[in-house]
């Protein structure tokens, strides 16, 4: 990812628009890249100001609080991931579980003449 895309991508990131894919890429690239995580944390500080002045609230650690989101979006990644390979798994079970019903059937029928 460049920076440029990455730049495109902060305000999405910042409101949790982003696909996984990107996400991971965006994180990835924000890992690397001191001058776009600078941006984010200009943005996401600005982004967090203004809803806490809107709502009142007096938590004043932006740093903090976009380190918790950072780690919440790698958390979902990490979740994501998981999901994707327990699905993998479950997949891959049941055909070879059909497959081997197949074949017992199939010999069942030889073994009855049936074939």
């Amino acid at each position: 990812m460049t920076c440029k895309e990455a730049e495109r991508l902060v305000m999405p990131y910042i409101k949790d628009e982003l696909t996984d894919e990107e996400l991971g890429e965006f994180l990835t690239h924000m890992e690397s890249c001191t001058e776009c995580r600078e941006e984010l944390e200009i943005y996401f500080t600005v982004d967090v100001g203004i809803r806490q002045l809107d709502s009142e609230t007096g938590n004043y650690n932006i740093k903090g609080t976009l380190e918790a989101a950072i780690e919440q979006s790698r958390q979902r990644l990490q979740l994501v991931r998981c999901i994707k390979i327990a699905r993998y798994a479950v997949s891959t079970v049941s055909i070879m579980a059909l497959v081997i019903t197949i074949l017992l059937q199939c010999r069942i029928w030889i073994q009855w003449g049936l074939l």
